[in-house]
């Protein structure tokens, strides 16, 4: 049953049924949308059975323990079992996915998503606008993680399926954890109900650490090893800065009314990363972001080791300031108010009881839009960072830049990037790389 919520507004149990017949009516003329009834099973299928993919998995199990996990689709078969395996050990009776339902072929994310009723798509996230608008050409509920494309193509293709979403009565989460966070919820309110006055700039920083490359093996096709080494190739991943630092860049486009800015101008280079396995993305970025009403935002993405390092967000406005980091939540000036995260408040599991009971509730939701403005406001600076240039949103959205071909259907596909002579992989070169162009 739906499980519940330790967010301030739990959702209603399982029991909560569909109360009328005028409901149920509503339903039938909707059969492209799954519709759980309270003791209904969901089938759950993910695609991408990396960290993220199977931690997601259990969370959404967690949130409502009538979900079952019937089929998995990863590049790496092994790992795809070995996951299915450890999500046994932790939900025995919510998982059955036999043999023939572990797929590992590069169009075998259809096949998952026939089988299920909600997916997750946990993929390198220069997929996640192909696997998005075949889950809901397929009339499936999603789960998607951050960020939602890797180019302004992509961004397209995802805003698109969105609207058809809805048309079909899909429900759709985004992994956007932080605004499913109760003590975020509430400082923002207290940010928008005017307790710092108004905005005059906010600061967002993910400065840290990253994950190491990894060495391509032997018999590896060129499309495999980007696939796999995904994170430091700027297609599949969109460079860090759209990758990870998304969630801060959200929580300011939150902050500011769930608005996204109009110019972004910035510089970042390759300060260390100077291996082959470091494939394309930068080290280090910073974005001078502008919004309509002329507030700002600075932002900071930063991977040098033994450098200062912070994964926070700041606003300042004509009444005082506001510092969320490390689980502390701070307000100064005339407001003034202090609160430390509460046990317990994880937004990646936070993140999945709405989305369910939604399912559940048969009533609207879909965080799509979120997801697109706050990851078109990272590939804006990126864009920015790599040609050297300022850059509009109007610009970018009225141009198509694609890093991602629509025609890779297998492994032996031509892999969009290719390494020269001696295996290096083509660097955007500011003052040099065009904004709304590929620059490979």
């Amino acid at each position: 049953m739906m499980k519940k919520s330790p967010s301030p507004e739990p959702p209603a149990s399982r029991r909560h049924f569909l109360k009328s017949s005028a409901a149920a009516s509503t339903l039938a003329l909707l059969p492209q949308a799954v519709h759980a009834a309270a003791n209904d099973t969901i089938k759950l299928g993910v695609v991408g059975c990396g960290g993220r993919g199977t931690g997601a998995a259990a969370q959404a199990m967690t949130a409502d323990d009538g979900v079952k996990l019937v089929a998995v689709c990863d590049v790496d078969r092994d790992m795809a079992q070995q996951k299915v395996e450890l999500l046994k050990k932790q939900k025995s009776n919510q998982v059955d996915v036999p043999s023939d339902q572990i797929f590992s072929g590069f169009e075998d994310y259809k096949n998952v998503i026939s089988a299920c009723d909600v997916v997750i798509l946990a993929t390198s996230p220069g997929f996640r606008p192909q696997h998005f608008e075949e889950a809901v050409r397929q009339g499936k509920h999603v789960f998607m993680e951050k960020p939602v494309a890797t180019d302004v193509h992509g961004i397209k293709r995802v805003l698109e399926a969105a609207r058809v979403a809805k048309k079909k009565n899909l429900k759709v989460g985004v992994g956007l954890q932080r605004r499913h966070q109760p003590t975020y919820q509430d400082y923002i309110k207290r940010i928008q109900d005017g307790a710092l006055g108004d905005i005059i700039y906010m600061r967002a920083f993910w400065d840290g650490s990253a994950r190491a490359g990894k060495e391509k093996l032997a018999g590896e096709t060129e499309l495999q090893y980007q696939i796999r080494n995904w994170y430091y190739f700027t297609w599949l991943s969109g460079d860090h800065n759209v990758e990870q630092h998304v969630h801060n860049l959200d929580v300011c486009n939150w902050a500011k009314g769930n608005v996204h800015p109009v110019r972004a101008q910035g510089m970042g280079g390759r300060e260390v990363r100077d291996k082959k396995i470091n494939g394309q993305i930068f080290d280090h970025h910073f974005i001078e972001y502008e919004y309509a009403d002329g507030s700002r935002m600075f932002s900071q993405s930063r991977q040098i080791p033994k450098c200062w390092r912070s994964v926070s967000e700041s606003i300042t406005g004509t009444k005082g300031e506001a510092h969320f980091e490390r689980g502390r939540f701070s307000i100064t000036g005339p407001n003034a108010t202090a609160k430390r995260l509460r046990k317990g408040e994880d937004g990646h599991q936070l993140e999945h009881y709405p989305l369910f009971d939604a399912i559940r509730k048969n009533i609207p939701y879909n965080e799509a839009e979120h997801g697109v403005n706050a990851t078109m406001t990272a590939i804006l600076g990126r864009m920015s960072n790599y040609s050297g240039q300022a850059v509009t949103w109007d610009e970018a959205m009225a141009s198509d830049m694609t890093l991602v071909p629509d025609d890779l259907t297998n492994f032996d596909s031509p892999a969009p990037v290719q390494p020269d002579a001696e295996g290096w992989y083509p660097v955007a070169v500011p003052g040099i790389s065009k904004p709304y162009e590929v620059w490979y």
